[in-house]
């Protein structure tokens, strides 16, 4: 029963103590002027989190540096009846707060500079990175290097890089640039260069940072050998891109690509804080998301203490400052507790506190920065048009510009794009053996990653490192595009080559005569003519249809597939005419099935077909790339193709090398065919889909090999990219980059329009020739038959004048007789071995004529 009571007992007031938690928290801010994103930061995120107890923020705008003022404006607020302060300090003001936190139980939570103290109220979420800096410092294995300082800051960083250095016999000297002007600056760099110092770590906030690496950059101490390690934890907020050459090492404590913080970056751009036309809002500081944490934390310690019915009422003096001695809020002890048993998941990553009230169990990204090595090359990289619109790498464009962003996406580095002086891939001078181009960038250490058209060979695998490739390609022959081929006015011969149109006619003829003779001895052939009736039928001559002009017209009548009026009667006959069929078939369709895609195919004729045509023609010059693999797989091949090739281009002239492709290009557009560049294929293939669509790839290609990402003999950055280049090709992320660039972007129709075949319309110039034949045999036609009218109009005139007197009567009879055909089988033989005659009245057949000079009278009787 005691037990029974006790447990009412203490359910009743934990419900009287859960009913008076207040509802709202008075909570301080104290932000500098400088740091309007902080500000900003922290009232989006008491807006974001709305959950009971509500934060209600006492801001303060001060002087971080001055003692009184901070010390003033921290009194205020706590007499104001805050329940904690979340703000930032300096060197200056670090200890009067941590002192007055200590004395009157305040918790301050701070994402200011760490502090090595031991009281327990001061919350610090900017993780310690001592322990962080002297591993990397280790890891380059450096000996003797320069550390540069802002006093502000505090020197527990220092101390422990001068412990280390100390134990590790390290050479470090300490320079301290609070007051350092931009004199100060020059002066000290020179120093640095006489000493050979290259080796700088420089431990400063991102604003000061900013202007020493402008000064870097002004003084060009950022070129071979520079190495900088920057102590700060906002690597991403610094404008990296301007620092060209040099490598830059620091640490990045927020990871935008994680899923909380992208989520909370997607509600930051789109907040609608007052504060929102002051401050950048696309690239969040880590200190502004430290500030976030900070609010997060807050509210997870207010909730929690909420949900245990913990009493933290402000009673007595306890918001008496300046009490002397000092009376300590009571329940302040409770809140620093449950602030310190936060634990979640924020921008910072984990955000977990020791017993001290320093952030543990946290991640550190370390990123190294180094320069690209990028060769301006179509269609790998290209300015875009409105370049002048972006600084850095936001100027480029292309296939190996998304490929390097893809590739820094799985390594997770940071990069800036560089273009090579020289504009060049890569050889190695045959007299000096110094390398030049891209690949003399990376060995001289002016570059540490080539992402670029970069072929795979013996000799640069020798002094530099390739990743797998991420394209396939071989050198390959470009020409400028022949014209097309205009249609001859008998382009329907085409589909038959000539010497089968010859057999043609030989054939016709052959068969023609051999019908002819068939039927000459065949008896079958040979039949009686049918007599009209009144006709002598005593006459037993025979006749045959197949004379030689019938044959020759029953056989072309065969070709045409037109028929004839005739048909051969015996087996012989039928024999030729069945074969003569037969290959008139199989003739007519292979022409009918070939004339189709002749006659709508336009045909470029090209000089060239392969490497064999140009290297035993002198009359189309050809060459290659002045350095480049393209040049070095001539020069060392053993074919013999190649090396008569080798031979020729070394010794033309005018030289036949060129030092871009673009100017092989343009040369090759204006040679008008008299210059072949050779190239690699991928190369090839895109400048055939860019207008004017003059040029064209033929042949296949010569050699096979890839293209990789570079980087310098030994880099460690070798594996990850490897990984990250066939992690890609897996993806199917580089065939859509290629076909993204190469043909979705083609200004030339499809993939195929290049091609030496086109299909088209048929146009008159295709089949002109048959109407010239129609108009000539038309033509001949008329003309044969005026022949024949003249000559048979001339022969009766001749016959006409052996007769004399003759009745008008019988002449009109004569005349119509001459000119029909007659039956009759007497005579000379005509055309079928009939023959013809012409029948005149009896009266007149024996009657000559007679001339009035002869001298013989005629009587009207004698008639």
């Amino acid at each position: 029963m005691q037990h029974i009571f006790a447990f009412f007992c203490t359910g009743f007031l934990g419900a009287v103590l859960g009913a008076n938690f207040p509802n709202n928290i008075q909570i301080g801010g104290l932000f500098p002027n400088q740091q309007a994103q902080e500000h900003a930061a922290f009232r989006f995120a008491l807006s974001q989190f709305t959950d009971p107890p509500k934060l209600l923020p006492q801001i303060d705008i001060v002087n971080i540096s001055d003692s009184f003022e901070m010390t003033y404006t921290f009194c205020s607020q706590f007499s104001k009846g805050v329940y904690a302060i979340f703000g930032f300090y300096e060197r200056k003001t670090v200890n009067m707060l941590t002192s007055f936190c200590g004395a009157l139980h305040v918790c301050f939570i701070t994402p200011s500079f760490p502090v090595d103290t031991s009281n327990q109220f001061v919350l610090q979420l900017r993780p310690e990175l001592q322990d962080a800096l002297i591993s990397i410092i280790d890891h380059y294995k450096w000996q003797k290097f320069v550390y540069i300082y802002d006093a502000d800051r505090g020197l527990s960083v220092l101390q422990k890089v001068l412990d280390t250095a100390a134990e590790k016999n390290w050479q470090v000297t300490a320079v301290n640039i609070l007051t350092t002007t931009e004199e100060g600056y020059r002066m000290l760099f020179q120093d640095l260069e006489k000493k050979k110092d290259r080796q700088v770590v420089v431990d400063c906030e991102s604003e000061r940072l900013n202007a020493i690496l402008g000064q870097i950059i002004k003084l060009e101490k950022n070129g071979i050998g520079y190495h900088y390690i920057l102590a700060n934890l906002g690597f991403m907020d610094i404008d990296l891109l301007k620092f060209k050459g040099a490598n830059v090492t620091g640490f990045q404590l927020v990871n935008y690509t994680d899923a909380v913080p992208a989520k909370i970056m997607q509600d930051w751009k789109t907040n609608d804080v007052k504060e929102q036309s002051r401050v950048d809002w696309h690239r969040l500081k880590y200190t502004s998301a430290l500030t976030y944490d900070g609010v997060k934390v807050m509210v997870d310690a207010f909730q929690s203490l909420r949900k245990q019915r913990i009493d933290i009422s402000r009673r007595g003096n306890a918001g008496d400052c300046l009490a002397n001695p000092a009376v300590p809020w009571g329940q302040g002890i409770d809140i620093q507790r449950a602030l310190q048993q936060v634990r979640f998941e924020g921008l910072t990553g984990n955000v977990q506190f020791n017993e001290k009230g320093r952030r543990t169990n946290y991640t550190l990204h370390v990123i190294e920065m180094k320069a690209d090595g990028i060769r301006k090359e179509d269609p790998y990289v290209m300015l875009k048009k409105n370049a002048n619109q972006f600084e850095g790498n936001e100027r480029y464009e292309g296939y190996c510009v998304e490929l390097a962003a893809e590739i820094a996406k799985h390594v997770g580095y940071s990069y800036r794009l560089e273009i090579v002086s020289d504009g060049k891939y890569g050889a190695r001078d045959p007299e000096s053996k110094a390398w030049n181009g891209m690949v003399g960038e990376l060995v001289y250490g002016r570059a540490d990653v080539a992402v670029a058209p970069l072929t795979i060979t013996l000799v640069r695998e020798e002094v530099i490192d390739f990743s797998k490739p991420f394209m396939s390609l071989g050198i390959s022959i470009m020409i400028k595009k022949p014209q097309k081929s205009k249609p001859g006015v008998f382009s329907f011969l085409d589909p038959l080559a000539y010497e089968i149109w010859m057999c043609i006619v030989f054939a016709y003829i052959g068969v023609s005569v051999v019908l002819f003779l068939v039927s000459r001895f065949s008896p079958y052939e040979w039949h009686t003519e049918e007599f009209e009736e009144g006709r002598d039928q005593t006459s037993s001559d025979q006749s045959n249809e197949f004379g030689i002009f019938n044959s020759l017209w029953f056989s072309l009548g065969a070709f045409m597939q037109q028929g004839c009026d005739i048909s051969p009667r015996s087996l012989s006959g039928r024999i030729v005419g069945g074969v003569w069929w037969f290959f008139t078939l199989i003739i007519i369709s292979s022409y009918t099935a070939n004339l189709a895609a002749f006659l709508t195919v336009e045909r470029m004729v090209s000089p060239i077909e392969s490497a064999e045509d140009l290297a035993k023609q002198t009359e189309i010059a050809y060459g290659t790339l002045e350095a480049g693999s393209t040049k070095e797989f001539f020069r060392r091949s053993k074919i013999a193709v190649f090396e008569k090739m080798w031979t020729y281009m070394k010794s033309a002239e005018p030289s036949v090398f060129v030092r871009t492709t673009e100017e092989g290009m343009i040369r090759v557009r204006k040679s008008k065919g008299k210059y072949a560049y050779l190239l690699e294929s991928t190369m090839n293939e895109y400048i055939e889909q860019r207008k004017p669509c003059d040029t064209m790839k033929v042949g296949g290609n010569l050699d096979s090999k890839g293209y990789g990402i570079a980087t310098p003999k030994g880099s460690a950055l070798r594996g990850p990219v490897n990984l990250a280049v066939l992690k890609l090709s897996e993806q199917g992320v580089l065939d859509k980059l290629k076909s993204k660039w190469w043909y979705d972007k083609g200004e030339c129709g499809s993939k195929d329009s290049g091609s030496k075949d086109k299909t088209s319309a048929l146009s008159l110039s295709n089949v002109a020739g048959v109407f010239y034949i129609l108009i000539g045999g038309l033509g001949l036609a008329m003309l044969v038959a005026l022949i024949e009218f003249c000559y048979k109009s001339r022969s009766e005139s001749k016959r006409m004048k052996g007769f004399c007197l003759i009745p008008q009567q019988s002449i009109n009879e004569a005349i119509r007789t001459a000119t029909l055909p007659r039956n009759s089988g007497a005579g000379g033989s005509g055309e079928n071995g009939r023959v013809v005659s012409h029948d005149f009245p009896k009266s007149m057949q024996a009657i000559p004529c007679m001339s009035h000079s002869s001298g013989m009278p005629l009587g009207a009787t004698g008639l």
